[in-house]
Order: structure tokens, then C-alpha cells, then sequence
């Protein structure tokens, strides 16, 4: 165990203690050890190694080339859970591992929920967390794989998608920026070109009442983000946690808005 954790902080690793225990825990033989450390000693991250991260609670699985979700986006899930009830429809797009989704069913136990991507080796991932908790995941851009019958009758659509500007993506931290495909990363010039679409998308599936959340930088960006809210016709609030420094925009459909879609 000490050298072990000598080797992951030479290599960098921030928490080598508790890594190096969860290292030995997941590995079953001295040689898959090995195996497990020269891996993350290469900068692979650590969720990918192990094949699960804690999020919200439980244990959500993830595997190379999957965007794996951040302890922040746990606030905007405490925010979604809010507004729903154990027979509510939920979508999550841009799902990933769909690590929302399935927190929210843990949370509402009944919940239906519908996960989106347009990358498949994410929506294989997202259909295995989600069998647990009778969810379905689907592959496609958007909402274009989304059941018709679903138009106006969601609850909750929640939209974790990529926010972080184009310029600004080399300045990640590798283990980002090297193992998580660019596109689950890189929100266009301003960081909001997918939270856009995603806003003029919502109307169509939310029922009256119904909410849009994404999570975006604190600042200009979720000023920004928030218009783009409003111009599609959604009532749009900020909310903000300090401690995980996370910031949430969440976009209700009103009643005037169902009539004109």
C-alpha cells in the first residue's frame, strides 16, 4: 500500500491515498492491481479505470470514452428531484452515462425515464445503468429519437450538455481533455451553442408547468444562458451552489407558451 501510494502521487494524483484503497478494492489479483495502477499512472481517469463513479449517492458505471459526471451536477439533480413525483416523465438529454437519469429514479422510485445521445458506445452505457430502474436509453441527435407520444406530456427534461467554450477546452485538465470525447466537453465559441438548441427544443415536449435545467458557468455564460431561456418562450431563474461552485439555469414552460406550440 505505501508504494502503491508513493506511485500515484508521483504521478500526480491529488487524493493518492484514497485512490490507491479503491485501486486494491476493485482489483482482484496483485497482476490486475498492477494492471489498474500503470493505467491511471498514464493519466487515464480514475472512474474509467475502476468502471464506476459515486454520483449522488450511488454508483453509476462508466467506461472509456463515456463523459464521466462531475459531484457538481448532483446539485442540479437536487434541483430537478424538487419538481418531480414518482409518476412523473423525465428525459435526460445528452445523457452520457446517464448518470441524471438515473439518480433521479433512485430518488422517485417509479420514475419513467427516457435518456438521449447522439454517441452509442454513451447509450449502450446509459441503457445498462438505467435497466436497474426500468429506464430506456435511446441513440440519436437531440430529442430526434424521442416517442411523438411524449410531445408536451415531460415533467422534467434535464440537459447536461456540453458548456465549456471551444477556446477554453486546452485549458482542461487532461484527464478531461485527453480521455473524454471533445464533444461532451466543447459548447461552441460562448460554451452555450448545444444549450441553445436544447432551449428551442424543450417547448415542444414540456407539459405546462414543466421544466428544462442545465448546468452552465456561473457569470456571463448563465446570464447568457438564461436569455437564451427566455427567447424561447421558457420562464428562466438562476440558481447557484457555493460549496460545489455549481450553477444551474432551469427554464419553465407557462401556459401561454403550450398554446403556441
Amino acid at each position: 500500500m505505501p508504494d502503491l501510494v508513493a506511485r500515484l502521487r508521483a504521478a500526480g494524483c491529488v487524493f493518492a491515498e484514497e485512490e490507491a484503497a479503491l485501486l486494491e478494492s476493485a482489483a482482484r489479483s496483485p497482476e490486475e492491481l498492477e494492471v489498474l495502477t500503470r493505467r491511471r499512472i498514464a493519466g487515464e481517469p480514475l472512474e474509467h479505470v475502476l468502471g464506476w463513479v459515486d454520483f449522488d449517492g450511488g454508483r453509476v458505471a462508466v467506461e472509456a470514452g463515456v463523459f464521466v459526471p462531475r459531484q457538481r451536477t448532483a446539485y442540479l439533480v437536487e434541483l430537478a428531484a424538487e419538481r418531480l413525483t414518482p409518476e412523473a416523465t423525465v428525459v435526460d438529454l445528452c445523457c452520457g452515462s446517464g448518470a441524471l437519469g438515473l439518480a433521479l429514479a433512485r430518488r422517485l422510485p417509479g420514475l419513467t425515464v427516457i435518456a438521449a445521445d447522439v454517441d452509442p458506445r454513451a447509450v449502450a452505457c446509459a441503457a445498462r445503468n438505467l435497466a436497474a430502474v426500468g429506464g430506456t436509453a435511446v441513440t440519436g441527435d437531440l430529442d430526434a429519437p424521442l416517442p411523438d407520444a411524449l410531445r408536451g406530456r415531460v415533467d422534467v427534461i434535464v440537459a447536461n450538455v456540453p458548456y465549456v467554450p471551444s477556446a477554453a477546452v486546452a485549458l482542461m485538465p487532461p484527464e478531461s481533455r485527453d480521455h473524454e470525447p471533445r464533444g461532451t466537453v466543447d459548447g461552441g465559441a460562448d460554451g452555450l451553442d448545444l444549450l441553445r438548441r436544447v432551449a428551442a427544443l424543450a417547448p415542444r415536449w414540456l407539459r405546462p408547468g414543466g421544466a428544462l435545467l442545465s448546468e452552465v458557468a456561473d457569470g456571463d455564460q448563465a446570464e447568457a444562458a438564461r436569455a437564451a431561456y427566455a427567447a424561447a418562450g421558457l420562464t428562466a431563474r438562476l440558481d447557484h451552489d457555493d460549496e460545489r461552485e455549481a450553477t444551474v439555469v432551469t427554464g419553465v414552460r407557462s401556459a401561454a407558451a403550450s398554446r403556441r406550440h
